[in-house]
């Protein structure tokens, strides 16, 4: 399941995040211990858990479905099904956004780190080819929720031949938990190949083009 962070100053579905957060954990509460199947909750109780009345509670519910949240009833279901979505915010964590400038700080240090696992680490098996923020750091927002990271990694070229080998998988593993460390906002998703990073992007660092790190905003994809 995925982490999903929720940002205060910021409405979800016509809630504050806070109150989103409790209201989607109080339908989580009807169905715990379900198995999938059987996780459904009707429209009343969907009402009488967010506090909205017959009309707001209609308009939200199309919301929740339209977004993957609740699954429609079926032919023989009237109840609405609780998707894993759902179960996303009401796990979520909720935090003070991160100031664009911030983000842009931590994307120096992100470039950074891919300097040194580059130049150092030769023992791991892997090399970072190159790093590019997406997501909600493409758009205009001066606050954000999180720090999207695509990190491209490729074979090293030249491994230590000391030292215990290191797998692949160890070697990535590693390398998405220093960027991890970085800031409980960053979000990594590691490919091996540019052309499966989510779009739009920029590429902040190249491995093989040292002066796109000063300019990331310069170089959309």
């Amino acid at each position: 399941m995925k982490a999903r962070t929720l940002v205060t100053q910021r409405l979800y579905f016509g809630l504050k995040a806070i109150d989103l957060r409790a209201a989607t954990g109080r339908v989580l509460s009807r169905v715990v211990g379900l198995p999938p199947e059987r996780a459904r909750v009707s429209a009343r109780h969907l009402r009488q858990d967010f506090g909205v009345d017959t009309v707001q509670g209609n308009t939200l519910v199309e919301q929740l479905v339209a977004e993957g949240l609740l699954e429609p009833p079926g032919e023989l279901q009237a109840d609405y099904g609780v998707t894993e979505r759902f179960v996303e915010y009401a796990s979520a964590r909720v935090v003070e956004p991160l100031p664009r400038e911030r983000a842009r700080q931590l994307l120096v240090h992100a470039c950074e780190l891919a300097t040194r696992v580059n130049g150092q680490w030769t023992h791991n098996p892997l090399e970072i080819e190159a790093v590019a923020p997406f997501g909600c750091y493409m758009s205009r927002d001066r606050q954000l929720a999180e720090l999207p990271l695509g990190i491209v990694v490729r074979p090293r070229a030249r491994r230590a031949r000391w030292g215990r080998a290191q797998t692949k998988s160890d070697g990535a593993r590693e390398i998405r938990a220093q960027f991890r460390e970085l800031s409980s906002f960053i979000h990594v998703r590691m490919v091996n190949d540019t052309r499966r990073l989510p779009r739009p992007f920029a590429v902040a660092f190249h491995a093989d083009s040292p002066a796109l790190v000063a300019s990331p905003s310069s170089h959309p994809a």
